[in-house]
């Protein structure tokens, strides 16, 4: 079974203007970043990418977590992304997650090790992740407490 997704846009001027975009429940203002000459009024390719590789691997590890009947108290996440510029060509080079599962205070070492297998398989069951693997190092790095605990 296929699923469409859409996605219309529009285009206010030259390289250093906005435009706005929808797509679903997503409605924004993008343009280039100032960090890259832009105007940085609204989002951009970069930033979308990783919050798509983001969401994407939240949402397939609190699915794989609940498959393993592993319910954390809290699943949080801070990515990054690094994009070089070289010579005027913009590389994606590297995503790294960081996902912060916090465990009740019963769980067993079972669960923890189980926890941090599911954090780095997640990444590899992505489906974004899937789409720019070869072309974007990913990466990453769980921590996995329990209640009340330090980083395992």
């Amino acid at each position: 079974m296929k699923h469409p997704f859409h996605l219309k846009a529009v285009w206010n001027g030259g390289r250093n203007s906005e435009g706005m975009i929808e797509a679903g429940g997503l409605q924004t203002v993008i343009s280039i970043p100032q960090e890259m000459g832009g105007p940085g009024t609204g989002t951009n390719p970069d930033e979308m990418l990783l919050g798509a590789a983001s969401t994407c691997y939240l949402i397939t590890l609190a699915a794989m977590l609940e498959r393993s009947e592993i319910t954390p108290d809290e699943l949080t996440l801070e990515s990054e992304a690094t994009v070089d510029v070289t010579n005027n060509v913009f590389t994606y080079e590297r995503i790294v997650h960081r996902p912060r599962i916090v465990l009740g205070s019963d769980a067993s070492e079972a669960d923890l090790t189980k926890a941090e297998r599911l954090a780095h398989k997640a990444e590899s069951s992505c489906m974004i992740s899937r789409a720019v693997a070869g072309n974007v190092v990913m990466e990453t790095h769980p921590v996995i407490v329990t209640t009340g605990a330090n980083a395992v």
